[in-house]
């Protein structure tokens, strides 16, 4: 079965975000939490990139590996903020070198709401978006109840 610990980088303009969406999809195991389904998780980390352009990105990952991250997940709102995070590669090709983690885009499913809009702007259609958003995608009901 195995344990796997995770931290959790969220976007600086929801900084005052609790959470919920992401703690939820964990205990749920639902969006990019879902490769979890027959492992025990334990979130070891939760902090914001700092703003753009990250600078949070160079030095979070050590403590969260300090505190046992074998990986660490980009959380769903850089995927759905408008505009989505430019810096997304960046970070994960960072943070893979640097530290040697793995490195998961999405927490939470995508809410519909940004699915729609995003879907209409066209915002997620080359080959890297789609790859972006799809471990947090679901499907329409996940969506909706992500509302």
């Amino acid at each position: 079965m195995g344990e796997v610990k995770i931290g959790i980088i969220i976007c600086h303009r929801y900084h005052t975000c609790a959470g919920g969406k992401c703690f939820r999809a964990a205990r749920e195991r639902k969006g990019a939490f879902s490769i979890y389904q027959d492992k025990e998780i334990e979130i070891v980390g939760y902090t914001t990139c700092s703003g753009c352009p990250g600078g949070n990105i160079e030095y979070a990952p050590a403590e969260m590996k300090k505190n046992g991250a074998t990986v660490i997940h980009l959380a769903t709102g850089l995927v759905v903020g408008y505009p989505p995070c430019p810096r997304i590669a960046q970070f994960k090709d960072f943070i893979k070198e640097k530290y040697g983690l793995d490195v998961v885009v999405g927490t939470h499913p995508i809410p519909q709401k940004y699915f729609i809009t995003h879907t209409a702007l066209g915002t997620w259609s080359t080959p890297l978006w789609k790859e972006f958003i799809e471990p947090a995608l679901s499907d329409e009901p996940t969506r909706l109840a992500y509302d």
